[in-house]
Order: structure tokens, then C-alpha cells, then sequence
């Protein structure tokens, strides 16, 4: 009898409670519901959720570490504002490990990962017509993930990570502006047949330039912002 095969792709596991809490929240700041300097209303959620402040709490942690909210004291947590200072020095500094790590990688990937990235942007292209940043963010990360560890160095691979967590806002803020997944697909498409002729070069501009259209959307987008509402 024919072994089954193991599934490439594991089934996500249920969210726990404090992580459907992370998603409700970010959620409200990335679609602007909760906007820079206003209060996350604590009560407000546990009463929605049915629960106690416990699990909120630690919801707020998580997100203060990845920068979307500050947690000042007597007042609670609010929303913490984007500059395009802070996005510029983010993703200049993304560009340049990422770029180095893609070009380290070019020359180590395999047929099979070079199969991986293609099927991972053709499901983000579907994410994207469904409007799914969500799902396009994992899908993202995922396609990263897959050239920084083929780099073979895992302190890079540490670096980035810790600086890409950090800044998931950004990232996450960028991939919501209009026509941004859109365009992130196409970016792909032409790092993908840079890794497959094995030009270094070419794949490291390719993913630098990634990277720092993420930021050009970003920045003019909270220009923009300012220039409507003043700044934060």
C-alpha cells in the first residue's frame, strides 16, 4: 500500500483568544477605525469579546512590541503615530539586508524553492484580487523567508526577522494602499526569473527596489495625511 504523502503546506491551527484580539485591533488601525494618538478602548473590547482585561493586556504587549500601538501610563494604550522619518530608515535598512541576502542566496536555491516562490506569488495574486491583505501578509512573509534562509546565514536571517517584526505595521500599511499587492506581484514575478538566471546582481536590485517601493507608497500616503489633517 501506498504511503500517504505528508501535505506540503501544514493546516493552520484555530487562533487563541489573545491572538483573535491582536488581529481585531490591528485591524482597526490598519483600515483607519483606530487612528494615530487615539485610545484603544480597553473596556470597550472586553465587553465585545466577552472577556476579562487579562487576555487584552497581553494582546497590547505584543502589538507595542511590533509598533502599533504605545502604552502610556494612567492613560492606556493608544495608537501609535506613523512618521515618514521612522518608515524611510525602516525600510532603507530592509532593503540593504534583504538585497545582500537574495543576492548570497542566488546561487544556492533549488529547483524545488525556485517552485515554492512561484506558487507562493500566484496565491498571493489571488489574495490581492480578493483584496485579502491578511492573507497576503503571510504569503509575503512566507516568500522571504524562503530566499533569507537559502542564504545560509542565520544571523542575518535573526536580524531581519527581529527588524520585520518590529515594523509589521509598516508592511502591513503599505500592503493596504491601493494597487500595492498588485504591484508587490509583479515585483515578484521578475525577482523570481532573476533567481532562475542566476544573476546576482539583477536579483539584488530587484529586491532592494521591492522593498523601497513599499516605502515610496507608504511615505506619500502619510504626506498626504498630513497635508489633510495636519500632522499627528
Amino acid at each position: 500500500m501506498d504511503k500517504v504523502r505528508v501535505l506540503d503546506y501544514p493546516v493552520e491551527k484555530p487562533l487563541t483568544l489573545r491572538e483573535r484580539i491582536v488581529d481585531f485591533i490591528k485591524d482597526s488601525i490598519v483600515t483607519g477605525r483606530l487612528k494615530p494618538g487615539e485610545r484603544v478602548p480597553e473596556q470597550d473590547i472586553a465587553a465585545s469579546f466577552g472577556i476579562s482585561r487579562t487576555p487584552i493586556r497581553e494582546a497590547f504587549r505584543q502589538l507595542e512590541s511590533e509598533g502599533f500601538i504605545t502604552v502610556v501610563p494612567r492613560k492606556g494604550a493608544v495608537v501609535s503615530p506613523i512618521t515618514d522619518k521612522d518608515v524611510s530608515e525602516f525600510y532603507a535598512i530592509k532593503s540593504l539586508l534583504e538585497g545582500f541576502a537574495a543576492r548570497t542566496a542566488c546561487e544556492k536555491l533549488t529547483p524545488k524553492e525556485i517552485r515554492k516562490l512561484e506558487n507562493l506569488n500566484a496565491q498571493m495574486e489571488k489574495a490581492a484580487e480578493k483584496g485579502d491583505v491578511k492573507a497576503f501578509f503571510k504569503l509575503d512573509n512566507q516568500f522571504h523567508d524562503t530566499f533569507l534562509k537559502s542564504c545560509g546565514n542565520e544571523k542575518l536571517c535573526a536580524l531581519v526577522h527581529h527588524l520585520v517584526q518590529q515594523f509589521e505595521r509598516f508592511r502591513i500599511t503599505a500592503l493596504a494602499l491601493p494597487g500595492r499587492m498588485r504591484d508587490s506581484v509583479r515585483q515578484h514575478d521578475e525577482i523570481i526569473e532573476a533567481f532562475k538566471s542566476n544573476d546576482t546582481a539583477r536579483v539584488d536590485a530587484l529586491v532592494r527596489a521591492n522593498a523601497e517601493r513599499g516605502r515610496d507608497v507608504l511615505v506619500e500616503e502619510i504626506l498626504k495625511e498630513k497635508t489633510r489633517h495636519g500632522s499627528y
